[in-house]
């Protein structure tokens, strides 16, 4: 017999004490089941502010581990466990191979004031508080950026260089990349660890000439996880948020070629005038693995008295990491 999931996992949702969770890049089905919906840390806060019990994260690991982080008190499942590529790029001895990098090239390392983006294993973002440093997020990077350089350190920013590259470029400062090419750490302000998202390497130069021909009036919208060139031909860049506010204020007959994820841009307006900046489907494979049938066993294991998948968070890695978080926010 089969079973239908969306009768039963509403069912399972009235049952238990339970909060569903779905950020914005998950398939349609399953976002549709979410109670609450957003994007990463964003999601982490109002988990925190939550009265349930159990929190089911449908999203990547990174983001299940920053539920526990900031509010530990907290029983948080994930259907499955997906790990976002961006995070696993980096570990626990690359970042410490970075940090080895910079003082071999002359830089002390009291003079480096770490900077990971929230796409990062729980790991890291301890290894960042221990040095100091802060966390930051797409949306702020600019203003974590700034408040870091009051410092007058060397920024190390780990793991997306696009966003470190992206946000030096708009700051009117120079950065380099470990690896790639000559980087001089003492003669660039942000020095970046060499990692990416494959989904939004996925739009090209060519993606935003066919779009301009097409459309003369169109408004090109772009994640700055994009290469710098993407952000620097677009007329917007910004984090989910930011794109999804910015686009709400257009008027419905203005055509917008948007570069993220392909569940949320297909998500964005149903009037035709949307259209996702790529020639193949930039869909994050990640963030598409958890179905409906992960969400109804995960909440069918809680109901069975045998919760699956919980996410827990070391004490000292939990301590450092949300150190790194607690700057974060402390920065106005």
């Amino acid at each position: 017999m089969s079973i239908d999931y969306k009768t039963e996992i509403k069912r399972l949702k009235d049952k238990l004490d339970v909060t569903v969770v779905g950020h914005f890049y998950q398939r349609d089905d399953v976002f549709e089941m979410a109670d609450i919906t957003g994007d990463s840390l964003e999601l982490a806060h109002k988990c925190k502010a939550d009265d349930s019990e159990w929190i089911v994260f449908c999203g990547v690991g990174f983001m299940g581990q920053s539920v526990k982080i900031v509010a530990p008190e907290k029983k948080v499942l994930m259907p499955k466990l997906s790990d976002c590529s961006m995070a696993r790029m980096i570990d626990d001895s690359y970042f410490d191979e970075s940090v080895e990098y910079m003082v071999s090239h002359g830089v002390a390392k009291e003079d480096i004031l770490p900077i990971t983006y929230i796409n990062s294993d729980a790991s890291i973002k301890a290894k960042v508080g221990a040095m100091g440093g802060m966390v930051c997020t797409s949306s702020n990077a600019f203003k974590i950026i700034s408040k870091g350089l009051e410092s007058g350190k060397k920024i190390l920013f780990v793991p997306d260089r696009c966003l470190g590259q992206n946000f030096a470029n708009a700051m009117g400062l120079k950065s380099c990349v470990i690896g790639e090419g000559e980087c001089n750490p003492k003669e660039a302000d942000i020095i970046c660890f060499n990692g990416f998202c494959a989904v939004h390497q996925l739009f090209t130069l060519k993606d935003i000439e066919f779009y301009r021909e097409r459309y003369p009036d169109i408004k090109i919208i772009v994640h700055p996880e994009c290469d710098p060139s993407i952000v620097d031909a677009s007329d917007f860049s910004g984090s989910t948020s930011q794109i999804i506010a910015y686009v709400k204020e257009l008027d419905d007959s203005q055509k917008v070629a948007v570069g993220t994820e392909y569940n949320l841009v297909n998500r964005m307006r149903p009037n035709g005038n949307t259209f996702v900046l790529s020639s193949t489907k930039p869909e994050c494979p990640t963030m598409n693995e958890t179905t409906l049938k992960d969400l109804y066993e995960t909440l069918k294991s809680i109901e069975d008295g045998e919760p699956i998948n919980m996410i827990e968070v070391d004490a000292d890695v939990a301590k450092y990491a949300n150190l790194a978080l607690e700057r974060m926010l402390k920065v106005k």
